[in-house]
Formats: C-alpha cells, structure tokens, sequence
C-alpha cells in the first residue's frame, strides 16, 4: 500500500469547498464529472461519472472531509483507501490538502490525477486559475 499527500490553494472559503465536495450539484460543478454525493458520516457518494465510489466516515463542518474511496480500477480484493481533505483559511482562499492512504501498490497515478481531475477545475470553477 502507498500513501501521499498533495495541497492546494482554491480561490474559495472552506465553506464553499465543503458544501461544493458534499453536494451533488456542487461536486460536479466544480470537478466536471458527474456526481452523487452526501453530507452525512455513513451517506454514500460516486463521482466522475461512477469511476469513484466511498462513504463518508467523519465530517467536520467547513473544516474536513474523510471518506473511504475506491476506483472502478481497484481489484475486487483490494481494500478501499482513505482520503482526508483538510480545509485551511489562508490569504486568497483555502489551502486543500488532499491526504490519500491504503492506495494499492499500483495507484500511484492517483496523485497527480487529484490535481488533474481537481484541484486544476476546482481552480477554474472557483475563479482562480
């Protein structure tokens, strides 16, 4: 298993990055790919068109998101891994630091797929880049 670590400024509150990662509309305004998400511990959620599937395991209102996350390319027998999103007021947004754990060996394309297929429209969605 890998694990990593990435972050980001996004020109948006974490207010604004945590509604927009937890609801359907703003999940997929803000990535591209089509979404169905919860803003409940134990709600379910996919994303990029079903591509990602999780749960939601601990929430902290306008601060952190953790939630089991697995891929259509995970092996049956793989275990799902775990993201953390950390949401940090700083000058000209938040900074969104992205910790992905238990990644299957073979997932290390992951990490720069979460500034791809994220952080990079989240930019562009909230009006930084």
């Amino acid at each position: 298993m890998i694990e990593f670590t990435i972050s980001d400024i996004i020109a948006a509150s974490p207010a604004d990055i945590y509604r927009a990662w937890l609801s359907s509309e703003g999940h997929t305004a803000m990535t591209g790919g089509e979404a169905h998400c919860s803003d409940t511990i134990g709600g379910t959620f996919d994303a990029w068109d079903g591509y990602i599937t999780g749960e939601n395991i601990a929430l902290e209102q306008d601060r952190s998101i953790v939630q089991s996350w697995r891929t259509s390319q995970f092996d049956a027998k793989d275990a799902d891994s775990q993201i953390e999103v950390i949401l940090q007021p700083v000058e000209g947004g938040t900074r969104v630091t992205l910790h992905h754990t238990s990644v299957p060996d073979d997932g290390d394309h992951y990490r720069p797929g979460w500034q791809e297929h994220y952080f990079d429209p989240m930019k562009a969605h909230f009006g930084g880049e």
